[in-house]
């Protein structure tokens, strides 16, 4: 009885448990399948860095300050924002007077260049008339006091004026090899900035390309997950289910298990019963026929001891359960016959293996519709595919890359020619750098032999061919100056004229920023120059803004504002994808017929239970007949009573005959008694036991059939909600693959893609060459080649009017009429002291 009851315990909380596995069934849980793993994308840009090129700080550094300083007091004008505007936009409606008004500084310095070459060839002819006809440049005819206080003072002058000269012409020479050594790094720097330029162009659809193609990362990635989905969600099926199913399955096996011990219970009583009533027909004609030889014996008049107590006992040797009014169950069985015809055990068993492999079960019927969601995945969206073509100023860009290789290409030419004629005016000014120092060393011999014979003169011995030698230096210095004045103002002024308009109109304008803000004025530009026009975008950008923006290293994107004439969104919209996809999901399905739960004929097994009547059965008339004793007096205390009144008797014969009953009654409990007695006890077994079990075991099996009724009906909607659910997990952590991409995507499209760090540094780099490099060392020649050329005028002067001093003295006598009168002798002037 107690096994049936634990047997059937189990199918007490079965309702509960259905219950909460439907609340289980109806919530979405992703945790078994997890986020999305993080992917690794390769970066798509192009690491492009242009390094800046830095003039290093030198010792000439203060005489290009030196040139600034000169150049800003020449041009005193602003930025000429209209000339520059009507120059670049309508090249005939630029006015003369505007030009020469802006270049005020220039023409006057042209107009001093033009005297300087008109006087000096003029002044060099005269002088060289004036020498052929011996009126200039002579020398000293008398001697007077101060005539020593001159010639020093001439020669200190003359010695300044060449010495200035030497520096002058130093720092021309040092300039013309600067200008010549940094003119061909700074041309051969042209080609690599243009290619430069061109790569930063050309190379973003390339990299746009990329980015669209690392689109198969996610798609490798789900196609992967896709293989193990038909596993994921027949697991998933199987673990919220199986609240549901094992204890269903439990339940089962344990109404199997109960029904069989039912129905051995139920045979058993059948059995006992049938047996009982036969021992008791045996029994009772037994009893009968003893009790009446006792009754016979005991009521004789010789009988000695307490027979009357043993004769009352005697007549209550009859039965005293009737077990023919027992209740039968024939009916019962009956119904019940052939029951149990399932093997409980092993059906339950075999249902737990079909549903344990739900996730194989499921993997094999999804496998069709998971090559299909592979195909799908395999398909790039549309948007990605156009994200290069789309991209604005693509057009513009392949035009641009065109532009600039065809630039490059026939810049070379030019370029070269660029370096010859470098060549030629490093070559002049060498040459004329030379002219002037051979006047300053012609200068410089003239005053040491100058100086030598005038020390000689004091001795009458010596020559005064030192000192006319050092006249001769110092005319040679003068006539070199004449006769090379032209082509140095020429020079000076051609550089002075390129450089000084370079500096001012160019290099001051680009580091004061004002050639940007003159670019950024709307009108200033023409369409041809306009980079909004060019780049097709909706709104203008300012040059100065993109330029500093360029230079912190920012993207084309943040630059040129393209999320006013681009809509990447759109381009990254993947919703129609996504939308495929789940379509494509839905489709998904996981077929649980094969999961029977209960066998057919296991149903007919409780189905005939459940109708058998088992439970309407009267077991307490069961209990009535069992709790009767067998025989209503005891047989062993009756022959035990019988055999002390055997030795009580004096009559041997009474006494042998009250023995053998004695025996008799024995023999009948043993043979007879002692059986019935076992079959009560066995059908009071039973009888509890199904007394105690079969309103229980009735209800529990109307229980289990309406739950697997109920379970199986509701099985596959279960499982297509959990299929569902599942479904949007696997969509939400898919979806996070892709959503990582189009993050990335963002990212590397307006922050890294097309840094335009490379034009910032084209822009600088092209200042640095052109006024640091190539301008200064321009302008810091011309300045000295132009000091050396206007201090040639003083060098001139005092060379002619220090020759003079180094050429001998005439001798003559005085003239006056007091000398003339006088009768002492007149000295002679023999020589100067100086």
């Amino acid at each position: 009885m107690r096994h049936a009851l634990a047997l059937l315990a189990p199918l007490l909380g079965l309702g509960l448990g259905l219950s909460l596995s439907r609340l289980a069934v109806g919530a979405t849980d992703c945790k078994s399948l997890g986020p999305a793993e993080p992917l690794t994308f390769t970066p798509a840009a192009r690491a492009r860095w242009l390094a800046p090129r830095v003039r290093a700080p030198g010792l000439l550094d203060s005489l290009y300050g030196t040139v600034h300083r000169f150049l800003s007091v020449v041009q005193l004008n602003p930025f000429p924002s209209e000339l520059v505007k009507a120059l670049l936009n309508e090249l005939a409606s630029v006015k003369v007077n505007e030009v020469v008004r802006y270049e005020a500084g220039y023409v006057v310095c042209a107009v001093v260049a033009g005297l300087y070459l008109l006087l000096m060839p003029t002044a060099g002819l005269c002088f060289c008339c004036c020498r052929c006809r011996r009126r200039c440049g002579g020398r000293v005819k008398t001697e007077h006091k101060a005539l020593a206080c001159e010639c020093a003072a001439l020669m200190v002058f003359l010695l300044l004026t060449t010495l200035l000269l030497l520096i002058g012409v130093v720092c021309a020479l040092v300039t013309n090899q600067r200008t010549h050594e940094q003119m061909g790094p700074s041309v051969e720097a042209v080609p690599e900035t243009l290619l430069s330029l061109r790569g930063l162009v050309s190379d973003v659809p390339q990299e746009l390309q990329a980015v669209a193609q690392q689109f198969s990362l996610p798609q490798e990635r789900v196609s992967e997950e896709l293989d193990g989905v038909g596993v994921s969600i027949g697991s998933a099926v199987h673990t919220q289910l199986r609240s549901a199913v094992y204890p269903l399955l439990a339940a089962v096996g344990s109404l199997g298990q109960a029904l069989q011990v039912s129905m051995h219970h139920l045979q058993s009583l059948n059995t006992t019963v049938v047996e009982l009533q036969a021992g008791q027909q045996d029994l009772e004609s037994a009893l009968q026929e003893q009790r009446d030889r006792l009754l016979q014996l005991l009521q004789e008049a010789g009988c000695q001891g307490d027979c009357a107590g043993a004769l009352s006992r005697a007549r209550a040797l009859e039965l005293g359960a009737d077990f023919s009014q027992v209740p039968s169950v024939d009916h019962v069985l009956h119904r019940l016959k052939g029951v149990p015809e399932a093997n409980f055990s092993s059906m339950v068993q075999e249902e737990n293996s079909t549903f344990n492999a739900l996730p194989t079960l499921a993997a094999m019927q999804t496998s069709s519709v998971v090559q299909e969601l592979k195909k799908a995945v395999a398909q790039q969206p549309e948007g990605l595919r156009t994200l290069a073509e789309g991209f604005p100023g693509s057009e513009a860009a392949s035009r641009w890359a065109q532009a600039l290789q065809e630039v490059e290409e026939s810049s070379r030419p030019y370029l070269q020619e660029v370096q010859r004629y470098e060549t030629y005016r490093w070559i002049v000014g060498c040459v004329l750098c030379s002219v002037v120092l051979l006047v300053a060393l012609c200068n410089l011999l003239g005053l040491n032999l100058g100086i030598w014979g005038l020390s000689a003169r004091e001795d009458p011995s010596q020559p005064e061919a030192k000192g006319e030698a050092g006249a001769h230096f110092l005319m040679a210095g003068v006539g070199l100056s004449f006769l090379f004045a032209a082509p140095l103002i020429l020079l000076v002024f051609a550089t002075f004229l390129v450089g000084g308009n370079v500096q001012t109109l160019v290099c001051q304008s680009w580091e004061s920023g004002e050639l940007f803000e003159f670019a950024d004025t709307p009108g200033n530009l023409p369409p041809s120059m306009n980079p909004s026009h060019l780049l097709g975008l909706r709104k203008n950008i300012s040059i100065h803004q993109a330029y500093r923006q360029c230079k912190e290293g920012a993207a084309l994107w943040t630059v040129l504002q393209l999320n006013d004439s681009y809509n990447l969104e759109e381009h990254l919209d993947i919703s129609q994808y996504t939308n495929k996809l789940w379509q494509e999901l839905q489709t998904l399905k996981v077929d649980t017929q094969s999961l029977d739960l209960l066998s057919s004929a296991a149903r007919r097994d409780l189905e005939a239970l459940q109708s058998s009547g088992l439970q309407r059965v009267h077991y307490p008339d069961f209990l009535v007949q069992i709790q009767r004793p067998v025989v209503k007096t005891s047989t062993e205390q009756l022959a035990q009573e019988l055999e002390g009144l055997a030795q009580a008797q004096g009559n041997s014969v009474l006494g042998q005959q009250l023995q053998e009953e004695a025996h008799g009654l024995r023999n009948l409990h043993q043979e007879k008694v002692v059986p019935q007695q076992s079959l009560v006890a066995k059908l009071n077994l039973s009888v509890r036991a199904l007394e105690s079990s079969a309103p229980n075991l009735q209800l529990e099996t109307s229980d289990v059939l309406a739950n697997v009724t109920y379970l199986k009906g509701e099985l596959p909607a279960w499982a297509t909600r959990i299929l569902r659910n599942v479904s949007e997990c696997f969509l939400a952590r898919e979806m996070g693959y892709f959503s990582q991409y189009v993050a990335w995507v963002r990212e590397e499209v307006t922050q890294r893609i097309a840094t335009c760090q490379p034009l910032s540094g084209a822009l600088d780099n092209s200042r640095v060459i052109l006024c640091d490099m190539v301008a200064d060392p321009w302008n810091a020649f011309w300045f000295c080649l132009a000091w050396c050329t206007f201090f040639l005028i003083p060098s001139i002067i005092f060379a002619v009017k220090t020759s003079k001093y180094f050429r001998p003295i005439r001798k003559r006598l005085s003239s006056t009429s007091s000398e003339e009168t006088q009768l002492f002798h007149i000295p002679r002037v023999t020589s100067l002291k100086l």
